[in-house]
């Protein structure tokens, strides 16, 4: 897979940050999103027999976002190009081989779900031979295995990429002009090295990919065992007074390393909760979410099980699909509220239908037992979803690609994976008003920090991939959903008040006071970001 550019991490974020530069606009689908088109399909066998599809997701980098993986209830693993021209009357096997960029058998057991991490180099598989493997997705050569869950594993997440850089705007100047005064050419390279991973065993474990041990496989591989687990995560009432529950009623079956990353959200086949934990202490979850209230009876709320999560690019948001045929909004620092928002349409009748948020929050795709795929914008929930009808079979995982707006892949039990997009003459270059996103500035001279002080700079919105100085506003007063506030904490507030006094805050500062590269790259404890953990964690 293609890296990326080699440029310098810091010059490039100053160039866009402290200089002002317009990052390059999404474009979006908005009011011709209903003008879907399949433009491929391709059928998942191997050795003229066909297979299901379980899993199916896009790269991540915006250079190899053309590519997609497809893992089959053989273990086996597929790499296939969106951007090969199908023909209307070439068949799915023809569009197979025309498309297939590379082949491999992964497992010898189902691959439940798969994720791209370093810079899409490496392939994460989690199968249902208890085990995790990390693949070079070059080289079809696995480089590590994942060793240490008891049942299937159902789900793995990585860590979020970037990870670090959400530092306060004049800390990172300190940083630039650090390194400016020591003419070092600063690459930074954010590998994903930890992940979390679910299992049919009640348990979800956390990797450390840069830890192993001596012990190899039996075919020569790195063996990896977890750096910390949590058992019984989602253990019902009933599975608590048995001494041995069946799998089904603890199965972990989705979990997600959030974008504060630090927390890490899980979710069962035991009821609706979805679990939130911080991993600096996992004895207990820090907080939970149910679409259920509280007035409602534990038998209600044990009736249904949620098949997946995903959230959005910045965080903001995440999707729990039930098992009660809906598809649950929540926004993960007003979680007491329960769901902002459901919508409904779809059939989820299995553990293998999935749902995913877009990238930038304005529509959730989702399979179904019936055949079809559906799409809602998130802003018209009360409005009917977009219909994808051409499957044959219930439609499982699905995914949208990160770069190509309005791009999407749906599998299916019809042993098929398709590719479908907007008419490319209906995609606009610019934003819907609704989830227009802008950056908060962080410019240096004196005139800048003016302006920054001005109120109405603080009714600018957000851009996606940013994630915290942020304040979200909802521009359309018709919609239903009303866009939450996010805001900084208190302390972060204060200290963007005194951005004019920046220059004697860091006299104060002993740890800015020092020359040092570890002065620099470690803030002192007064700027230490807070995480989930420390919106729902009550003081003594």
């Amino acid at each position: 897979m293609e890296t990326s550019r080699s440029q310098s991490f810091f010059l490039d974020v100053r160039s866009r940050e402290l200089n002002g530069f317009k990052v390059r606009k999404r474009p979006y689908f908005g009011e011709f999103a209903s003008d879907f088109k399949e433009i491929g399909a391709v059928a998942i066998e191997h050795d003229c027999i066909e297979t299901p599809p379980l899993a199916v997701s896009f790269c991540k980098t915006s250079k190899n976002s053309h590519l997609f993986a497809v893992s089959d209830e053989d273990g086996c693993m597929n790499v296939f190009d969106s951007r090969k021209k199908f023909t209307s009357f070439a068949s799915h096997h023809d569009n197979t081989e025309k498309a297939r960029i590379s082949e491999w058998t992964a497992h010898q057991n189902a691959i439940f779900d798969i994720c791209w991490i370093k810079e899409d180099n490496n392939i994460l598989t989690a199968s249902g031979d208890q085990t995790i493997k990390v693949w070079d997705a070059q080289e079809k050569k696995c480089i590590g295995v994942l060793m240490g869950h008891k049942g299937s594993v159902k789900s793995v997440c990585s860590h979020p990429t970037n990870s670090g850089i959400f530092l306060e705007f004049y800390y990172l100047q300190k940083v630039f002009s650090f390194f400016e005064k020591q003419n070092c050419n600063v690459n930074c390279h954010c590998s994903s090295d930890l992940v979390v991973s679910g299992s049919r065993d009640g348990s979800f474990n956390i990797w450390d990919l840069r830890c192993n041990n001596s012990s190899k496989s039996r075919n020569s591989e790195v063996c990896i065992a977890p750096s910390a687990a949590v058992k019984g995560a989602h253990l019902s009432s009933q599975a608590k007074r048995i001494r041995r529950g069946k799998a089904a009623s603890m199965s972990i079956t989705s979990v997600l390393y959030l974008k504060d990353e630090v927390s890490i959200a899980t979710a069962g086949a035991v009821n609706s909760v979805v679990k939130f934990w911080d991993t600096r202490n996992l004895k207990a979850h820090v907080t939970q979410a149910c679409p259920y209230p509280k007035s409602s009876t534990v038998k209600e709320r044990r009736l249904h099980g949620i098949s997946s999560l995903s959230q959005d690019l910045n965080g903001v948001f995440l999707t729990a699909s039930c098992m009660d045929n809906r598809i649950y909004l929540y926004n993960v620092l007003q979680l007491e509220k329960g769901p902002i928002q459901s919508f409904s349409g779809c059939q989820i009748e299995s553990f293998y239908v999935k749902s995913a948020i877009s990238p930038d929050a304005d529509h959730i795709l989702s399979g179904s037992s019936d055949g079809n795929a559906y799409i809602w914008q998130v802003n018209k929930p009360q409005v009917d979803p977009i219909m994808l009808k051409s499957h044959d079979g219930e439609v499982t995982a699905v995914d949208w690609c990160p770069s190509e707006a309005g791009k999407i892949a749906t599998a299916s039990d019809d042993f098929t994976v398709r590719i479908w997009n907007t008419q490319s003459s209906y995609c606009s270059s610019t934003r819907s008003p609704a989830s227009i996103r802008r950056r908060v500035m962080a410019i240096p001279s004196a005139e800048c920090r003016k302006l920054l002080m001005d109120e109405e700079i603080m009714d600018v919105t957000k851009t996606p991939g940013n994630s915290y100085n942020e304040v979200v506003h909802q521009t359309n007063s018709s919609n239903p959903i009303q866009m939450p506030i996010i805001t900084t904490p208190d302390s972060q507030k204060k200290r963007s008040s005194s951005i004019s006094d920046s220059t004697q805050l860091f006299e104060k500062t002993p740890e800015a006071a020092s020359n040092s590269p570890s002065s620099v790259l470690n803030p002192p404890s007064s700027v230490k970001r807070r995480t989930i953990r420390d919106y729902f964690l009550v003081a003594p």
